[in-house]
């Protein structure tokens, strides 16, 4: 299964590294041509043919960051990060999942890396290391410490996290959170934590929340999520056991599904209703993606 398809990735921007470490050629693509995305914070303000608004670059604040999001032909493309912008670590909201929809796969990776580095910054203003204040660097692909004494080095994140189809005797294990909306079930996740392989990570998951052993782990497909910078690592593994033992602590319930009751909420997903056994991930999330990918193995 390949990246085609997936919300978040397919950006036609090049990223230009070459271009990042260069004061003069960022410069000089700042005095010719250059584009700024207009955001609303971190949402995307969109044209009425629901494309993304781009201006130029006098529309940015003088006291805002201006972050080099890449190449566009040969105009430099940036976004704003305001003095003022504190960051978010939540959700997108049922508005912005709406404004996000209505954007073609590469104007929405377009913004959602712009919102992923746009944040970062908003959220990385002072050195992690000894608390001074920390500037831009590398056409905002970097911060530095502005301390003589410390000068650290700082870098956009990406947080890994796994999300993994569990499957046991043709079934799929899927839960839900307390948040989702009532019917909504999902694919488990969880964040990969230090020293910890993929497979490691989706077999402790899945032990932690369902109290099952799980086995044969492999890698299906990867979507960037910028709520508010993680990978989502898509997986299938196979469990030992139907017996499942919830944490409700993370998962207010959790059970097995029959390939029939996947392939009905798939489809009613696809025409944005609810299934007859339960409601299937947006099409925007990786979570559907592979549901559609396991359904293809049978």
């Amino acid at each position: 299964m390949t990246s085609a398809g997936i919300a978040f990735a397919g950006s036609t921007l090049d990223r230009a590294d070459a271009v990042r470490s260069s004061p003069e050629q960022l410069a000089a693509l700042k005095t010719w041509r250059a584009r700024l995305l207009r955001l609303d914070g971190l949402s995307p303000l969109l044209t009425p043919e629901g494309g993304l608004d781009w201006g130029t670059l006098a529309d940015a604040d003088p006291a805002s960051d201006l972050v080099f999001l890449g190449l566009d032909g040969d105009r430099g493309c940036f976004a704003e990060v305001p003095a003022s912008l504190g960051g978010s670590v939540s959700p997108p909201d049922p508005r912005l999942r709406q404004a996000m929809m209505a954007l073609d796969p590469a104007d929405l990776a377009t913004y959602g890396g712009a919102r992923s580095l746009v944040d970062w910054h908003a959220r990385h203003r002072f050195c992690a290391r000894c608390g001074s204040a920390t500037v831009l660097a590398k056409g905002g692909w970097q911060r530095n410490c502005t301390s003589e004494a410390c000068r650290a080095e700082h870098f956009p994140r990406v947080d890994p996290v796994t999300i993994m189809l569990v499957e046991h005797q043709g079934n799929l294990l899927l839960g839900r959170q307390p948040r989702f909306p009532k019917g909504n079930y999902s694919a488990l996740a969880g964040f990969v934590e230090p020293g910890e392989s993929i497979e490691e990570a989706v077999a402790r998951e899945v032990l932690e929340e369902a109290g099952l052993h799980v086995r044969d782990v492999s890698y299906v497909a990867s979507q960037p999520w910028p709520f508010p910078s993680s990978l989502m690592i898509g997986c299938h593994a196979f469990a030992d056991s139907a017996e499942i033992v919830i944490d409700l602590t993370e998962l207010e319930d959790a059970r097995w599904f029959s390939r029939i009751e996947v392939a009905e909420a798939v489809i009613a997903a696809d025409r944005g209703e609810a299934g007859q056994a339960f409601t299937a991930p947006m099409r925007m999330a990786v979570a559907n993606h592979l549901l559609l990918w396991w359904l293809a193995q049978g």
